[in-house]
């Protein structure tokens, strides 16, 4: 319904800075095209495609590629979705922009602003990307929301914390009912992540507690980005 997954859209201010970061984690920058006028660069794992925006962007955004995208809104709008921007025409990049019932903003864009870099099998010291979590008191609305969208809300997870998946095909997304998260997060998860941390550690990442006290903070932590994003880091039960 909304198309393909293209990336995680966050506003970077110092795209080099953040650019050394992620590769330092072990990200790989893929080839960027020339649609933007302003700065730009993506990383990847392979599953996580993170947009690097030097102009001041909704941050962080989720975008998707959806052709024909005249039409697609016209059936979005059909199910209640409300845009705050379309820029239609034969003659711009056309793009449209709503929002979800937590505040998380949406691009839609009618066409790649990279193409996948040609290295498969990318590990990063982060371990696996496993959703895009969306934090919030409430989660009926929210999951009300993206299921008609293509997402299938599965049932709520209470340990280590109040968490509903949304998956898709491409990009999952979770709401995490909790107030330890005051902003979306990227989370990886890993069996080993407590030998990850310790390794981000030795190389001198700044590792925070920020999260819930259910988390342990020897095998559980939030790593936060130069430019603000927040990766959040966690064991695996499996």
């Amino acid at each position: 319904m909304l198309g393909r997954f293209l990336e995680i859209t966050v506003h970077t201010p110092a795209i080099q800075e953040s650019l050394e970061f992620y590769e330092t984690l072990g990200f790989v920058q893929a080839p960027v095209g020339e649609t933007w006028p302003h700065p730009y660069a993506v990383v990847t794992d392979g599953r996580l495609f993170l947009g690097l925006h030097g102009s001041v962007v909704p941050s962080p955004a989720l975008t998707f590629v959806l052709p024909e995208l005249a039409h697609g809104v016209e059936r979005l709008k059909g199910l209640g979705v409300t845009f705050e921007q379309e820029r239609l025409g034969s003659d711009v990049f056309n793009q449209a922009v709503f929002h979800d019932p937590a505040g998380v903003c949406v691009n839609l864009v009618e066409a790649r602003t990279f193409s996948p870099p040609e290295r498969d099998g990318v590990v990063t010291t982060c371990g696996y990307f496993s959703e895009f979590g969306i934090p919030l008191k409430e989660t009926d609305a929210a999951r009300n929301f993206w299921e008609p969208l293509g997402f299938v809300a599965l049932d709520e997870e209470l340990r280590p914390f109040a968490r509903t998946t949304l998956t898709s095909d491409r990009l999952n997304l979770a709401l995490y009912r909790t107030r330890a998260f005051r902003q979306p997060l990227l989370t990886f998860e890993d069996r080993d992540m407590r030998e990850r941390l310790a390794r981000l550690r030795e190389r001198g990442f700044i590792l925070s507690d920020e999260m819930p006290d259910s988390l342990d903070d020897s095998t559980n932590a939030v790593l936060i980005a130069p430019e603000g994003t927040r990766l959040l880091l966690l064991q695996s039960e499996d």
